[in-house]
């Protein structure tokens, strides 16, 4: 019986072990050049490019069946089935609680899901993982904002836009006192 429901699990889509999931890959040297590349970049068209760029490295999940997780859920979240989405990445979560892009990928279904407060312990924990995740770090300042914290959104904001002064979010930062 024990191998039967063993065999299931590892046939059904998108199942998880409760453990198992690889380190994920350490793209630091990659993406360190893509830090410094927007800070030189000459426009927002090659700001965006770089970002582009940096989201595949972010995307790159541990393993086969993560990546499969996360590309599931990814796909639903486009066609709007936040259920499936949400399911998918807690199954990921769940297998890789060490992979920063699965916390930040359910937060960011929460966030579309107006669920703002659940969203916030997922991107803590994207950015405890990854502090420089430009995603989480965006998706916390527009969390915070959507939760009327605009004091704590524009620091994270600020913090985010140090990292890529091409992100759309620098429309949203206020003028500080320095700046008037």
């Amino acid at each position: 019986m024990r191998h039967a429901l063993l065999a299931l699990m590892l046939l059904s889509p998108g199942a998880a072990l409760a453990d198992g999931c690889p380190v994920a890959p350490d793209h630091t040297r990659a993406l360190d050049a893509l830090y410094e590349a927007l800070q030189s970049a000459e426009n927002d068209m090659e700001g965006r490019a770089i970002s582009n760029q940096m989201w595949q490295y972010w995307t790159d999940a541990p393993d086969e069946p993560s990546q499969g997780m996360l590309d599931e859920a990814m796909r639903a979240r486009g066609y709007g089935d936040y259920a499936f989405a949400m399911d998918r990445l807690n199954r990921l979560v769940s297998y890789c609680p060490f992979y920063a892009e699965g916390y930040n990928q359910r937060a960011f279904v929460h966030f579309l899901s107006e669920n703002y407060l659940a969203a916030l312990p997922d991107l803590d924990q994207a950015l405890s993982i990854n502090p420089r995740h430009l995603g989480a770090l965006s998706g916390k300042g527009l969390t915070l904002l959507a939760l009327g914290r605009d004091e704590e959104a524009q620091a994270i904001l600020r913090a985010a836009v140090a990292l890529n002064p091409w992100m759309s979010e620098r429309f949203l930062l206020k003028p500080t006192g320095d700046e008037l």
